[in-house]
Protein backbone atom coordinates (compact mmCIF):
# COMPACT_ATOMS: atom_id res chain seq x y z
CA UNK A 1 0.00 0.00 0.00
CA UNK A 2 1.40 3.36 -0.96
CA UNK A 3 1.08 6.39 1.26
CA UNK A 4 -0.53 8.30 -1.61
CA UNK A 5 -3.23 5.64 -2.05
CA UNK A 6 -3.98 5.78 1.66
CA UNK A 7 -4.24 9.56 1.50
CA UNK A 8 -6.48 9.40 -1.59
CA UNK A 9 -8.81 6.97 0.20
CA UNK A 10 -9.05 9.39 3.13
CA UNK A 11 -10.05 12.16 0.72
CA UNK A 12 -12.69 9.87 -0.82
CA UNK A 13 -14.09 9.13 2.64
CA UNK A 14 -14.21 12.84 3.39
CA UNK A 15 -16.07 13.55 0.16
CA UNK A 16 -18.51 10.72 0.91
CA UNK A 17 -19.00 12.19 4.41
CA UNK A 18 -18.05 8.85 5.97
CA UNK A 19 -16.63 10.21 9.22
CA UNK A 20 -15.93 6.85 10.85
CA UNK A 21 -13.91 5.58 7.87
CA UNK A 22 -12.09 8.89 7.53
CA UNK A 23 -11.12 8.77 11.21
CA UNK A 24 -9.65 5.27 10.91
CA UNK A 25 -7.71 6.13 7.74
CA UNK A 26 -6.45 9.43 9.13
CA UNK A 27 -5.18 7.59 12.22
CA UNK A 28 -3.30 5.20 9.92
CA UNK A 29 -1.85 8.17 8.03
CA UNK A 30 -0.73 9.82 11.26
CA UNK A 31 0.92 6.58 12.40
CA UNK A 32 2.68 6.21 9.05
CA UNK A 33 3.94 9.80 9.17
CA UNK A 34 5.26 9.30 12.70
CA UNK A 35 7.04 6.09 11.71
CA UNK A 36 8.49 7.81 8.63
CA UNK A 37 9.84 10.67 10.71
CA UNK A 38 11.32 8.20 13.20
CA UNK A 39 12.97 6.36 10.29
CA UNK A 40 14.26 9.62 8.80
CA UNK A 41 12.16 9.22 5.65
CA UNK A 42 9.88 12.24 5.87
CA UNK A 43 9.44 12.81 2.14
CA UNK A 44 9.59 9.54 0.19
CA UNK A 45 7.74 7.01 2.37
CA UNK A 46 8.41 3.43 1.20
CA UNK A 47 5.58 0.91 0.83
CA UNK A 48 7.31 -1.45 3.26
CA UNK A 49 7.07 1.13 6.03
CA UNK A 50 3.38 1.75 5.29
CA UNK A 51 2.72 -2.00 5.38
CA UNK A 52 4.58 -2.39 8.68
CA UNK A 53 2.53 0.38 10.28
CA UNK A 54 -0.74 -1.07 8.95
CA UNK A 55 0.13 -4.53 10.31
CA UNK A 56 0.98 -3.03 13.70
CA UNK A 57 -2.31 -1.10 13.70
CA UNK A 58 -4.17 -4.27 12.73
CA UNK A 59 -2.64 -6.12 15.66
CA UNK A 60 -3.54 -3.28 18.03
CA UNK A 61 -7.11 -3.15 16.73
CA UNK A 62 -7.43 -6.94 17.16
CA UNK A 63 -6.22 -6.65 20.77
CA UNK A 64 -8.74 -3.86 21.44
CA UNK A 65 -11.50 -5.99 19.99
CA UNK A 66 -10.50 -9.04 22.03
CA UNK A 67 -10.21 -7.17 25.34
CA UNK A 68 -13.39 -5.13 24.99
CA UNK A 69 -16.06 -6.32 27.44
CA UNK A 70 -19.17 -7.84 25.88
CA UNK A 71 -21.39 -5.43 27.82
CA UNK A 72 -19.97 -2.55 25.77
CA UNK A 73 -21.64 -3.43 22.46
CA UNK A 74 -21.30 0.14 21.15
CA UNK A 75 -17.57 0.22 21.79
CA UNK A 76 -17.13 -3.31 20.45
CA UNK A 77 -18.92 -2.31 17.22
CA UNK A 78 -16.63 0.72 16.88
CA UNK A 79 -13.52 -1.46 17.36
CA UNK A 80 -14.85 -4.02 14.88
CA UNK A 81 -15.42 -1.32 12.27
CA UNK A 82 -11.90 0.04 12.75
CA UNK A 83 -10.45 -3.47 12.51
CA UNK A 84 -12.40 -4.18 9.31
CA UNK A 85 -11.20 -0.96 7.67
CA UNK A 86 -7.57 -1.63 8.65
CA UNK A 87 -7.85 -5.18 7.27
CA UNK A 88 -8.79 -3.71 3.88
CA UNK A 89 -5.38 -2.02 3.75
CA UNK A 90 -3.29 -4.76 5.37
CA UNK A 91 -1.00 -6.65 3.01
CA UNK A 92 -2.02 -10.20 2.17
CA UNK A 93 -0.12 -12.68 4.30
CA UNK A 94 1.44 -15.83 2.90
CA UNK A 95 -0.43 -19.08 3.48
CA UNK A 96 1.18 -22.02 5.26
CA UNK A 97 1.78 -23.78 1.95
CA UNK A 98 3.40 -20.67 0.48
CA UNK A 99 5.68 -20.40 3.52
CA UNK A 100 6.67 -24.08 3.21
CA UNK A 101 7.41 -23.61 -0.49
CA UNK A 102 9.45 -20.47 0.14
CA UNK A 103 11.50 -22.15 2.87
CA UNK A 104 12.07 -25.26 0.79
CA UNK A 105 13.13 -23.25 -2.25
CA UNK A 106 15.39 -20.76 -0.47
CA UNK A 107 16.55 -22.14 2.87
CA UNK A 108 17.12 -25.90 2.48
CA UNK A 109 20.71 -25.64 3.76
CA UNK A 110 19.66 -23.67 6.83
CA UNK A 111 16.76 -26.04 7.56
CA UNK A 112 19.17 -28.96 7.40
CA UNK A 113 21.09 -27.54 10.38
CA UNK A 114 18.03 -28.24 12.56
CA UNK A 115 19.04 -25.29 14.74
CA UNK A 116 15.74 -23.41 15.18
CA UNK A 117 17.37 -20.17 16.36
CA UNK A 118 19.72 -20.11 13.38
CA UNK A 119 16.86 -20.92 11.01
CA UNK A 120 14.60 -18.18 12.39
CA UNK A 121 17.46 -15.66 12.30
CA UNK A 122 18.05 -16.42 8.63
CA UNK A 123 14.45 -16.44 7.39
CA UNK A 124 12.68 -13.75 9.43
CA UNK A 125 14.20 -10.78 7.59
CA UNK A 126 13.01 -12.24 4.28
CA UNK A 127 9.48 -12.94 5.52
CA UNK A 128 8.94 -9.94 7.78
CA UNK A 129 5.60 -8.36 6.93
CA UNK A 130 4.78 -11.12 4.46
CA UNK A 131 3.85 -13.90 6.86
CA UNK A 132 2.72 -14.26 10.44
CA UNK A 133 5.63 -14.95 12.80
CA UNK A 134 3.71 -17.58 14.76
CA UNK A 135 2.88 -19.45 11.56
CA UNK A 136 6.52 -19.29 10.45
CA UNK A 137 7.66 -20.61 13.82
CA UNK A 138 5.21 -23.53 13.73
CA UNK A 139 6.23 -24.44 10.18
CA UNK A 140 9.94 -24.27 11.03
CA UNK A 141 9.38 -26.62 13.99
CA UNK A 142 7.38 -28.98 11.78
CA UNK A 143 9.95 -28.92 8.98
CA UNK A 144 12.85 -29.40 11.40
CA UNK A 145 11.17 -32.51 12.80
CA UNK A 146 10.64 -33.88 9.30
CA UNK A 147 14.31 -33.24 8.48
CA UNK A 148 15.36 -35.11 11.62
CA UNK A 149 13.31 -38.14 10.62
CA UNK A 150 14.98 -38.18 7.18
CA UNK A 151 18.46 -38.39 8.68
Amino acid sequence: MTFEALHNDMVKAMKARDKARKDVISTLIADVKKAAIDAGRREDIPEELVDQVILKSKKTAQEQLNTCPDERADLKAEYQYAYDVICEYAPKMMSDDEIRGFLTANYVNVLATKNKDQIMKAIMPALKGKADGKAINAIVVEMSKSWRSRL
